[in-house]
């Protein structure tokens, strides 16, 4: 005999979420939709400026923008050191010794530590980088949030330039950002920070999801951290673990949309109403207008 169907509303213990309440919180408001429309114009610009997605399509989608390639040439140097940051994080969190982060203006870059654990601290760069970015697409779905994420950010920044202090390309890098920070912080009741915020992980995340495939898939670089992955693993290939990469990455840009819309649901006004009263969002906004 099968066992009787139990009503939850007679059990305290058990929670039953409909499919209907979960479907509504996966819906985007209209608020959310312009986000979601502003991120989209992000991958196409991100895209079209890029050279490795170029590449891979061997140039018969996009041609290089060189105005857009300028405007996010910075942004791609801090994706280049949120990318090293991962690794020496990794690095701290495996009792490593971080001593020296290298960025060059050709996009590369590089982190030197003693000791730590290889087998984390390697796949650290990809996969950190791409969940820093799905965390901050998600903040960028709400003012607030994106008012938490910068001062995470600053904190995240200040260690990079620690390690990072004789490299003239961080402190240029991280010195543009933070101004760009302070100002749409105090525009418009911070809601062009919110969008700086959206764009940033958008592109780590993209920057994360392109250099694996350009690395292990598309092309096979002995020097890449799969490569290095593989030979300490010692089973599977360099694109396998590129691959496996690749699905966390993925995985992770889905589920910081995902977050967002399911987390942020205020709209224009409530979020800018919120913002006034948050982290002396209405002070500073008089003091950069001398309102008072």
């Amino acid at each position: 005999m099968s066992p009787l169907p139990v009503d939850p509303s007679l059990d305290p213990t058990l929670h039953y979420i409909p499919r209907r309440a979960v479907a509504e919180t996966l819906t985007p408001n209209d608020t959310q939709k312009i986000t979601l429309i502003v991120a989209a114009c992000y991958v196409l610009a991100i895209g079209i400026s890029s050279r490795k997605l170029t590449w891979m399509v061997r140039r018969s989608i996009f041609s290089s923008v060189p105005i857009l390639e300028k405007i996010i040439y910075p942004f791609k140097l801090l994706t280049v050191g949120m990318h090293e940051m991962s690794h020496a994080l990794a690095g701290v969190l495996t009792c490593a010794t971080v001593e020296k982060i290298t960025l060059d203006p050709q996009e590369g870059g590089s982190t030197r530590m003693r000791g730590g654990i290889p087998a984390i601290t390697l796949p650290a760069g990809y996969l950190g980088s791409s969940f820093i970015g799905a965390a901050l697409i998600a903040c960028g779905f709400d003012t607030n949030a994106s008012k938490v994420a910068c001062l995470i950010l600053a904190f995240f920044w200040i260690l990079t330039l620690w390690w990072a202090r004789s490299s003239w390309v961080a402190w240029a890098t991280i010195a543009l950002m933070a101004g760009l920070i302070v100002i749409t912080w105090l525009v418009a009741h911070s809601v062009a920070l919110r969008f700086l915020i959206l764009f940033i992980g958008v592109m780590s995340c993209l920057y994360a999801i392109w250099d694996i495939i350009d690395d292990t898939l598309a092309r096979k670089v002995n020097t890449s951290d799969a490569s290095e992955y593989a030979n300490l693993i010692g089973c599977c290939g360099s694109r396998f673990w590129g691959a496996f990469w690749l699905i966390i990455s993925c995985v992770f840009f889905a589920a910081g949309i995902l977050v967002g819309i399911a987390a942020f649901k205020d709209d224009w006004d409530t979020q800018a109403a919120r913002a006034d009263d948050f982290l002396g969002g209405k002070l500073l906004h008089c003091i950069a207008t001398k309102q008072i």
